[in-house]
């Protein structure tokens, strides 16, 4: 069965801050800034440090800095997420606030090819009181069904409705697409198309909801061949892409649900020789780092991905300490608010 591999010096005794200093080719220093969260980093920097922190599965040893007296709490943050924009910032959020909570963090990782119960097992067995789950795990019913079946305390990031006991902090995902749909609508356009995001994750129905609801607001037909499928990938977006603006009619206006996705489809209308937003209006959703790295920048949704990975961690830790208590742990679900961003990737349709 799947197993997660380790890198050589995870496995010889966990890497260190130095050890991801070298391999980012940053000092110790700024690689301390960035696991803290601290908000004075540049973007750029900030994803090389945690590429490094990815490589080289580092954990901070958190356990030395519990406060005097208390009981150390372990918590593990498990995720799989093919887009490494939006996995930065969900690190960055997780990492900062179990520094300031006081407790040992794991993260492990879980890939497409994975055997999800051996994986899980091993966690339970490493002593873990607890688990952050971010999408697209916290969308797979069995692992749902796994941590319902076991003891442990789990908060969820970015899952809709999750069943039984488990927290869950997310954004309205449809009325932010609805948003950014009403947005484009009024710039006005009318051949809007739609690019899908992974079917078997919760945030790409909400969204494709959102698109739906906006267009049937304005009383706008929606064009089936204008919905195409994507998975959250930069790739899919390039298929994507190329599928739409292949039409004999193509779109005057895309609508990524990703930022992964639209900078896939702004890479394909530059290859084209189509001025992006002159020719065709591009926008995104979640404003990772994707969107101030490519050109024109991404008019985009603001999903707080780093503020939803803190306050997960936060409720996890308030449950546990209560259930060691015996204090009840009724659910607790967190809504935090989207932003609409407007930067340079939409304009008025040529026509």
């Amino acid at each position: 069965m799947g197993r997660i591999q380790k890198s050589p010096r995870a496995q010889q005794g966990g890497a260190t801050i130095a050890d991801v200093a070298r391999a980012s080719g940053f000092s110790p220093m700024t690689v301390s800034r960035v696991i803290n969260g601290e908000r004075n980093v540049k973007d750029s920097t900030r994803v090389a440090v945690m590429e490094a922190v990815e490589k080289l599965n580092y954990s901070p040893n958190l356990a030395a800095r519990t406060l005097a007296g208390a009981e150390q709490i372990r918590i593990a943050m498990l995720y799989g997420n093919p887009s490494f924009a939006y996995l930065s910032r969900l690190l960055v959020g997780t990492l900062e606030q179990a520094r300031k909570s006081h407790v040992q963090l794991v993260i492990e990782q879980c890939d497409e090819g994975q055997d999800i119960h051996d994986v899980f097992a091993d966690l339970i067995e490493s002593g873990v009181d607890g688990v952050v789950l971010s999408p697209p795990l916290c969308d797979s019913p069995k692992m749902l069904e796994l941590i319902q079946n076991t003891d442990v305390t789990c908060v969820v990031v970015a899952n809709w409705c999750p069943p039984g006991k488990m927290s869950v902090v997310y954004i309205d995902d449809v009325e932010a697409a609805a948003t950014m749909t009403r947005h484009i609508l009024s710039l006005g356009h009318k051949r809007i198309a739609f690019v899908k995001g992974n079917p078997e994750q919760k945030a790409s129905h909400q969204r494709l909801k959102g698109f739906e609801m906006a267009m049937a607001e304005a009383g706008m037909p929606i064009d089936t061949e204008l919905v195409v499928d994507g998975l959250f990938t930069y790739r899919s977006g390039l298929d994507a892409a190329d599928k739409l603006l292949d039409l004999a009619n193509p779109p005057t206006a895309i609508f990524a649900s990703n930022d992964d996705m639209a900078a896939a489809a702004i890479t394909v209308a530059h290859r084209r020789h189509l001025d992006v937003p002159k020719d065709v209006t591009i926008c995104g959703f979640d404003d990772t780092d994707f969107a101030l790295s490519i050109w024109p920048e991404l008019t985009t949704i603001h999903q707080p991905i780093a503020d939803m990975s803190r306050a997960a961690v936060e409720i996890l830790v308030d449950r546990i300490r209560a259930k060691r208590s015996g204090r009840p742990t009724p659910r607790e679900d967190r809504m935090l608010d989207f932003t609409f961003v407007r930067r340079e990737s939409d304009a008025q349709p040529n026509s």
